[in-house]
């Protein structure tokens, strides 16, 4: 068993933490929906909070949060890539390339998803913190509520263009989000075959091996 003067504090809990719970709140917000629709839009919730706090913990947190610890130019990461095919790519404490690049992939993908989903929301249930500022609303100067109470569907008007639209663009968005992650879990896993160290524990215990 590694010492820990062998190894090194890389990630720090909010990282961490953040980490397996957006994991946990965007599988349980991506599988439930109309009959479980308040768990959809509650874990929907979680997934916002968490990503609007990482962009900001992306340019005040710890160093190897921050992004100009791991975003770099299309043609380094290219590069990288690369490199990693033929085993011979350098190895780094922090993201490497190609994870800096799909890290900012997924968050931009997945705010695509919940602004869409917030959307949709305030269309079809006239809920959440969208629905005083979504033109077509019943009454736009009411208080807006962040969980639906009722669903009529006799008020939804299912020809809505906007309607159909918005719920087009939420589930692309959605299954384009799941599919980076998989693409994530694959590029960690090879990662962790090249460089001959566990990604996975160090998400969860927050320390990589020095060298």
């Amino acid at each position: 068993m590694k010492s820990t003067n062998d190894t090194i504090k890389v990630w720090d809990p909010i990282v961490r933490i953040g980490h397996w719970t957006l994991l946990i709140a965007f599988f349980t917000a991506y599988f439930t929906e109309d009959d479980f629709l308040t768990q959809h839009v509650w874990a929907g919730y979680v997934v916002a909070v968490f990503v609007a706090f990482r962009l900001i913990w992306g340019l005040v947190g710890s160093k190897h949060a921050r992004f100009s610890d791991f975003v770099r130019s299309p043609a380094t990461t290219l590069r990288y890539i690369r490199d990693l095919k033929s085993n011979r790519t350098e190895r780094f404490i922090g993201h490497n390339p190609a994870g800096g690049m799909m890290v900012v992939a997924l968050l931009m993908c997945i705010s695509a998803t919940v602004i869409s989903g917030l959307v949709l929301y305030a269309i079809e249930d006239d809920a959440g913190p969208l629905a005083g500022w979504v033109a077509g609303n019943s009454d736009s100067s009411a208080a807006p509520a962040l969980i639906s109470i009722a669903r009529a569907d006799d008020d939804k008007n299912a020809n809505d263009d906007r309607e159909e639209f918005w719920e087009e663009a939420h589930e692309i968005f959605a299954t384009l989000a799941l599919l980076l992650v998989v693409l994530h879990i694959a590029g960690v896993l090879f990662s962790s075959y090249v460089h001959k160290e566990n990604l996975v524990k160090a998400m969860i215990t927050g320390r990589k091996r020095r060298k």
